[in-house]
């Protein structure tokens, strides 16, 4: 997933509730939803900083030696700016973009 493309709030943004009940009909299930979606964003999020900065690591590690890298700078600051997983899973969830489903609530209809 490409997290520069999303287009949504940096901070916290007050929700009126009725918009989070639409879709489940329960807060408490919408919550649970928005936090896996989350958790999921941020493993993805960690793994492709992982990824690119590890090319910035040497083979020899030592303690006395410390390298400012202005590439690695900037792309830490490029991270810090993302919007945090958790708007990003609210604005996903708002603009019906996550699939989700109750196996026991469809066990129940049977």
């Amino acid at each position: 997933m490409d997290f520069k493309k999303i287009k949504t709030e940096t901070t916290a943004v007050t929700r009126q509730k009725e918009l989070f009940n639409k879709h489940t009909g329960n807060i408490y299930e919408t919550t649970v939803i928005l936090s896996k979606r989350a958790n999921q964003i941020a493993a993805e999020m960690k793994e492709e900083l992982s990824r690119k900065i590890s090319e910035f690591s040497s083979a020899s590690d030592n303690l006395e030696e410390v390298f400012e890298n202005r590439e690695q700078i900037e792309l830490a600051r490029f991270y810090e700016r993302l919007p945090k997983p958790t708007l990003i899973a609210i604005h996903e969830f708002l603009n019906d973009q996550i699939y989700f489903r109750n196996p026991h609530r469809e066990n129940n209809e049977f």
